[in-house]
């Protein structure tokens, strides 16, 4: 077997994480209070921890993936008691200040940390094709980068400076809100105008305005009508808030960044914690009057 790790944290992100770790020949531990996730994790191949106090007392290295900064706070908290832990990689979007903090407090406690979080959704998970963006010691992204790498293939190192891989996810995710918002209101225009929403992809992604959200996200999860793409709006406004508030702490200008929160914070306050963000399309077309799907299907005239 090889290196024993653990990991916390197993749901529609970790889950795919850890089975890249255990594919890869590392001998995982894991644990989630979701039972039904820690099964799935646990068939496998992974071993069942059964709390994070348990497993900071098996294993010296701990990856997590968890939801939210308070959440992955007291996930550290809780970790750094256990008589074993050395490194926790956080896999995570906490943003710089959290990450710092939480870095400060292990490191207080003998504990070192990664900075990682990831991006490119479930399917980049799945597929083992996330960008992971890591800060913290050197040595260690040297001595786990294999590791980083069978989650992500695009796996970079940014520096020593703990927060800087957060800083970096939250300007990727930035630009891929914006995009997600911008295209939305590009497509209910051609629609209203007429222009066939399938033939719209097409030229934009051989153009200049091509981005992810029109190569990916519309032809999958948009014009088909399914809007199941497999991020959700809370973590997407989540993203944008607090990247939003890092550029206030700085005094950098957002004057595109704005409108493009108030999007997200509108599709959270109408669809909930658990809708896919993809849906942000059909509140830009109640506000347009119109529908933007696929007309492949259509009957010929």
């Amino acid at each position: 077997m090889g290196e024993a790790i653990g990991f916390i944290g197993v749901g529609a992100m970790g889950g795919p994480m850890c089975k890249r770790l255990i594919g890869a020949g590392y001998e995982v531990t894991a644990f989630d209070p979701n039972s039904s996730a820690l099964d799935v994790i646990v068939s496998a191949g992974a071993k069942r921890a059964g709390s994070t106090r348990e497993l900071a007392d098996s294993v010296e290295v701990i990856f997590v993936s968890l939801p939210t900064p308070p959440i992955v706070k007291a996930v550290a908290e809780e970790a750094m008691q256990g008589s074993k832990l050395k490194l926790l990689i956080d896999l995570s979007t906490t943003g710089p200040r959290a990450a710092q903090d939480i870095g400060e407090m292990l490191n207080s406690n003998g504990v070192e940390m990664l900075d990682s979080p990831v991006s490119g959704g479930v399917g980049g998970a799945e597929k083992g094709t996330l960008a992971v963006m890591v800060s913290g010691p050197e040595a260690h992204w040297e001595k786990w980068k294999p590791a980083l790498q069978a989650i992500g293939h695009n796996a970079f190192f940014v520096g020593e400076t703990q927060g800087h891989g957060q800083m970096m996810k939250l300007i990727n995710n930035l630009l891929s809100a914006t995009a997600m918002v911008a295209s939305a209101e590009a497509f209910a225009l051609g629609a209203k105008a007429g222009l066939d929403p399938d033939v719209m992809v097409n030229v934009i992604n051989a153009g200049s305005g091509a981005n992810t959200a029109v190569r990916d996200k519309f032809p999958k999860s948009i014009l088909t009508r399914t809007f199941d793409y497999g991020f959700r709006t809370e973590l997407m406004y989540k993203d944008v808030k607090l990247c939003l508030e890092e550029a206030e702490a700085m005094g950098t200008p957002m004057w595109v960044g704005q409108p493009v929160k108030q999007w997200w914070s509108l599709a959270l306050a109408r669809g909930g914690v658990t809708e896919d963000f993809s849906n942000i399309m059909r509140y830009v077309e109640e506000q347009a009057g119109v529908e933007v799907r696929t007309r492949k299907n259509d009957p010929k005239p």
